[in-house]
């Protein structure tokens, strides 16, 4: 059985569970109140098509949200990649070219 902390971490995937679901149990109920097996295919068809074309939309829409939300500076690049004048660490300074000892000229 899922955790119920499972469908907050796919919702659309949840939606198209109970869709799928619903192709399922739509034909059934259909052929037990008198509808034909042919009226129930048809309608099971159409179903499982608008599921599939919601399935893909709801996944770009996913997409789309997830390459919209804003990434953190620390995210990235790592702190030892960062661009040409930031600061890597505590002796890098601007024109100092040693690695923060005594140099020979001192």
């Amino acid at each position: 059985m899922q955790s119920a902390k499972h469908s907050h971490e796919d919702p659309a995937g949840d939606v198209v569970r109970w869709a799928a679901f619903s192709c399922l149990l739509v034909p059934v109920v259909l052929v037990v109140y008198g509808t034909s097996f042919g009226g129930a295919a048809v309608a099971t068809l159409g179903l499982a098509a608008v599921t599939a074309a919601c399935r893909v939309l709801l996944r770009h829409s996913e997409k789309a949200a997830r390459s919209m939300m804003p990434v953190r500076s620390e995210d990235r690049m790592p702190p030892a990649q960062r661009g040409r004048h930031s600061r890597a660490g505590a002796g890098s300074h601007r024109g100092c070219q040693g690695s923060g000892g005594m140099s020979p000229h001192d």
